[in-house]
């Protein structure tokens, strides 16, 4: 890779990707609302609010391919999602169109299937169930990947993140959890291969248990390296108490699933 960008580059996600991909490409474009003062060797700076549609068209151009991690990361009000989410996703398409822009690596997340129940094996075939109004977000995100592959052959790579830590913060992220070196892994991956199409893939590690499969990635090579099990025995996680009745543990979202309406809190 020559020139890539990254958006979101001062939150969790951007800030590991980071330094797992340091040499990976001659030239990474930094991009965040917050700063970023410390560059190492070939990185540049350029602050941008997704939602403007100008600085945005403006910081695509010259790029040879986005790994997207910006906007809204959690639960929000509607029009901060809508600004982040929904116009900067907007924002980023139309500006890879107009600058001739091919793949992107677009952050999806579970959270697009979280009203799924746990016992529902999933994969790329399987309904779209937001848990929340981010999930909606993000999935107004791959149907508008969709269409731009359709109509203008712009691949993407609709990745729905499970949880993305140095560990496993809780007992559902037993199943959920992604390594930091799998995730840099895959986005290798989806640059290196020589047809991407419109694809989505689960964001998650080899764990014993999990609720999601990535036959339709297989084309990939993508064999994810690390494994919950190792902090199976963690004291932490033995010792937490759940209920099966919880939505919390019913559905495949967690907590998201059930939190109420974030506009009525």
């Amino acid at each position: 890779m020559k020139r890539v960008l990254i958006t979101g580059a001062a939150g969790n996600l951007g800030t590991a990707m980071r330094k797992k991909l340091a040499g990976w490409a001659d030239e990474v474009i930094l991009s965040d609302l917050n700063p970023i003062s410390e560059l190492g060797a070939g990185e540049t700076f350029v602050q941008c609010d997704l939602a403007d549609y100008d600085s945005v068209m403006a910081l695509v151009e010259g790029c040879d391919g986005i790994v997207h991690f910006g906007g809204v990361s959690t639960e929000n009000t509607f029009d901060n999602i809508l600004n982040g989410n929904i116009k900067g996703a907007y924002n980023l398409y139309e500006a890879a169109r107009k600058h001739g822009i091919k793949r992107i690596f677009f952050a999806s997340s579970n959270h697009v299937i979280g009203f799924h129940d746990r016992e529902a094996l999933l994969d790329a075939q399987s309904e779209m169930r937001p848990d929340s109004l981010y999930g909606v977000s993000k999935g107004f995100g791959e149907l508008l990947a969709q269409y731009y592959f359709d109509k203008f052959s712009i691949e993407s790579a609709l990745v729905r993140i499970g949880s993305c830590f140095p560990k496993p913060l809780n007992r559902r992220m037993l199943s959920t959890w992604l390594s930091e070196s799998d995730l840099a892994e895959l986005i290798k991956k989806v640059y290196a291969a020589d047809r991407l199409g419109c694809t989505v893939v689960y964001g998650v590690s080899d764990n014993p248990s999990t609720w999601w499969d990535n036959k339709h990635a297989k084309f990939l090579g993508w064999t994810p390296k690390d494994s919950s099990e190792v902090f199976e025995q963690e004291a932490y996680l033995r010792e937490e108490v759940v209920d099966s009745s919880d939505p919390a543990v019913r559905f495949q979202g967690g907590p998201f699933a059930k939190a109420g309406h974030f506009e009525d809190d």
